[in-house]
Order: C-alpha cells, then sequence, then structure tokens
C-alpha cells in the first residue's frame, strides 16, 4: 500500500529537493527501511543505534503524534501520509 512521506526542508538534500514521497510500506518502521532503500542516509536520520526514533524527531501518522499510537510499529493504510517533523529547541523570550 503507498503512504506519503512529507520530507521537512533539512532532510530534502536526501530526496533531491522533492517535499513529498512515496513508498509502499505496512508499518512506519518498513516505511522508514524502505525510504533508507531509495534514498541511504535517511534511516540514521530517524532512529538512533537502538532502531529507536531519535529524540529531536517527530513522526506524524496522519496528524496523529506516533508515540501515542503504537510508535514506529503503527501500521499504516493505503493513502496514510507520515510528516517528518524536527523538533524545535527554544526559550523564553526576555526584553
Amino acid at each position: 500500500m503507498a503512504v506519503v512521506v512529507r520530507v521537512p526542508t533539512p532532510l530534502r538534500r536526501l530526496t533531491n529537493g522533492q517535499g513529498e514521497v512515496q513508498v509502499e510500506a505496512r508499518t512506519i518502521r518498513e516505511a522508514i527501511e524502505k525510504l533508507e532503500e531509495l534514498y541511504p542516509g535517511f534511516k540514521e536520520r530517524l532512529l538512533d543505534e537502538n532502531g529507536e526514533l531519535r529524540r529531536f524527531v517527530n513522526l506524524y501518522l496522519n496528524d496523529e503524534d506516533i508515540r501515542f499510537l503504537k510508535g514506529i510499529d503503527s501500521e499504516l493504510k493505503d493513502g496514510d501520509v507520515i510528516s517528518v517533523v524536527p523538533a524545535i529547541a527554544g526559550g523564553f523570550l526576555t526584553s
């Protein structure tokens, strides 16, 4: 089943500038493996050495944070959209 992956600007150099790509996958984990096959280096940007989602990366499945689903083992349906969103660190602004 085909799913769309929305790629943030910092990772588009891996996808030849594409902001969206499609992969065939049944789970988020499988989608990441397919992305790695198509775009080497993608997986290491998302997963740590233990195969877990990096702390500074957020993945959304149809606007739902996968951490509140089954994580990278969340199941996919045809037409689902995965959004890769880098975490933004910040603080309080003072005047």
